[in-house]
């Protein structure tokens, strides 16, 4: 019965965050007070916070001290990866499925992206997808640096399509799949050369943003994840031929 004992903070956190009595930045009680205020266990209180810590709705200091204590985060597309990344590995998601509904949400956010954006704060996000592609240009850039720029210029054009629910899923999808691309990576035969394709895709998705062209976004965007899946994840992939 004790494990099952912190679904009452894991509610009453839910009804104080839901109530304003909570917000991102603060810090929760102590332990001994949440132990207290339910007449439950410490124990029963960091099972409750390492589960909210695994949910990316707090975030959890060590020692004592100001900085000590459980503070109110929100990173929902961490536990949205981590959950994912789990069931992948369970063979019970495929990653076929997981890359098509990040082509579905994708290629939409894209389109809205081209169709939406127009004031200063989004011409900056443009210029800043612009700068890691530049970066990104480099043959010399490391693989995981490169990783990294690739998952955030994708990001940056989905958050101008406006949806952040959107945004977050994707950013799971990204991080649960991650794994799978860097595995994919060493199996292609000239990997160079994929890089120097992905970008031409890239800077094509970019332009097709920057011009308002929603469809266009929306196909290119499409032919760049299905390219890029047929090549890192097809069972039995071979060099591909980019003649």
């Amino acid at each position: 019965m004790e494990n099952k004992i912190y679904s009452i903070v894991l509610q009453n956190i839910e009804d104080r965050l839901r109530n304003g009595e909570l917000s991102v930045g603060d810090r929760l009680p102590s332990e001994r007070t949440l132990a207290e205020e339910f007449s439950i266990s410490r124990a029963s209180v960091r099972e409750a916070i390492r589960v909210l810590d695994a949910m990316g709705l707090v975030r959890s200091g060590v020692g004592s001290g100001p900085s000590a204590g459980a503070v109110v985060v929100s990173e929902p597309s961490a536990a949205l990866g981590w959950g994912l990344r789990m069931h992948l590995a369970s063979n019970f998601l495929p990653v076929r499925d997981v890359v098509s509904t990040r082509e579905q949400l994708e290629s939409q956010a894209a389109a809205e992206a081209a169709t939406r954006w127009s004031n200063t704060q989004d011409k900056v996000v443009l210029t800043k997808a612009n700068r890691y592609l530049d970066e990104m240009d480099d043959p010399l850039l490391p693989d995981a640096r490169f990783h990294e720029l690739d998952a955030q210029f994708h990001l940056l054009i989905s958050s101008l399509g406006g949806n952040v629910v959107v945004t977050t899923i994707l950013d799971s999808l990204r991080q649960a799949t991650v794994g799978y691309v860097r595995e994919g990576v060493p199996r292609l035969g000239d990997w160079p050369q994929v890089r120097r394709r992905l970008q031409e895709q890239h800077r094509a998705i970019l332009a097709a943003v920057r011009e308002r062209r929603p469809e266009t976004a929306a196909e290119r965007v499409r032919e760049h994840i299905q390219w890029f899946y047929g090549v890192a994840y097809a069972e039995n992939s071979k060099p591909v031929n980019f003649s």
